[in-house]
């Protein structure tokens, strides 16, 4: 009986550690797939202008910059809550470039393969604002927030670039706080930095600003459903363990970043999902870019995508990030 108990066990011991190592190599070659397409992000050649049909050849991060501010917005399906988004943002811009003369601004709106009309939509605010001003990117077909907002700022031309939801949940004047806390660091690092007679312009230095709603947690929590405020606290759990701590809202979809730091992040970043929030961060900390959480203002807005079903992917992609940099398969280039 002891021999046949010893055997079970050895058997247990065996298969667990196969299983272990299936996975590992699982989660391995997943992480070397989403590096060996990373690489597939300079192919976008051109926008399209409906006004002259004319094609405008896209612009490259590694390019200088030509406008103060760049607001990417990651669009799928979105051509019911795109409209006041959009009239929002632009007025905003439209006012503030009136009143500043050195205020220049382009809105990119990246189409993640939407089977709606959303390119309709944002093609007729290309026709109305100029190609200038706004510009739309058709992906094709549907890849993710993530990889939406990594082409968008790809494609960019500003000395800052801000990546906002579609939806408008949050207010779009909280810009001016995020800006305000890059303008602090950069007149700080200047004062520094004394020893040259040439002053570094703001694209060059390197810092990365998140908008967050943790100063609205308790009035979240009382207000979801409590597995849902289950899940997300064990999702908060695993991005700490992910990326570390420092942020306290990874999530929130307001974020800025220098062009020198966006060049940076996102000719590096490999999730197109759900968790590429946390793979900034854990970048950011890689390369040694400061980052600073500003509360903003949000408010929940309908038609969501965030599922269930979602958590579990959010789970496999924080995962990845573990393995993919902890394993060395996802290098780092500066």
């Amino acid at each position: 009986m002891g021999t046949m108990a010893g055997l079970g066990e050895s058997a247990l011991s065996f298969s667990l550690l196969l299983s272990s190592l299936v996975l590992v190599v699982a989660l391995g070659a997943a992480a070397f797939f989403l590096d060996h397409i990373r690489r597939d992000g300079y192919r976008d050649s051109f926008f399209e202008d409906p006004s002259s049909l004319s094609k405008v050849p896209c612009p490259s991060i590694f390019d200088p910059a030509e406008k103060y501010i760049s607001l990417i917005i990651p669009a799928y399906n979105e051509e019911d809550r795109l409209p006041s988004a959009l009239d929002e943002t632009l007025n905003y811009l439209q006012h503030r470039s009136a009143a500043e003369k050195s205020f220049s601004y382009e809105v990119l709106i990246v189409d993640d393969g939407s089977r709606d009309h959303t390119s309709r939509v944002a093609f007729d605010y290309v026709k109305k604002y100029k190609i200038d001003n706004v510009r739309v990117l058709l992906l094709g077909k549907n890849h993710g927030k993530g990889e939406a907002i990594r082409k968008g700022m790809l494609h960019s031309r500003g000395e800052l670039l801000l990546m906002l939801d579609a939806d408008g949940a949050t207010k779009l004047t909280d810009l001016e706080k995020l800006e305000s806390q890059i303008q602090t660091f950069v007149k700080s690092a200047r004062k520094a930095d004394s020893s040259t007679d040439c002053s570094p312009r703001l694209s060059d230095f390197e810092i990365a600003v998140f908008g967050s709603r943790a100063h609205l947690e308790k009035q979240a929590l009382a207000t979801r459903k409590w597995y849902r405020n289950f899940l997300m606290k064990g999702f908060h759990l695993v991005v700490l363990l992910a990326a570390g701590p420092g942020i306290r809202d990874t999530q929130c979809g307001f974020k800025m970043f220098t062009r020198s730091a966006a060049r940076k992040l996102f000719t590096n970043m490999r999730l197109k999902r759900w968790c590429f929030d946390v793979e900034l961060v854990y970048l950011c900390k890689q390369f040694g870019i400061p980052m600073v959480e500003v509360a903003v203002n949000w408010t929940e807005m309908p038609g969501s995508k965030v599922k269930l079903t979602s958590i579990v992917h959010m789970l496999f992609e924080l995962v990845l990030i573990r393995v993919g940099y902890g394993l060395g398969i996802w290098k780092v280039y500066s």
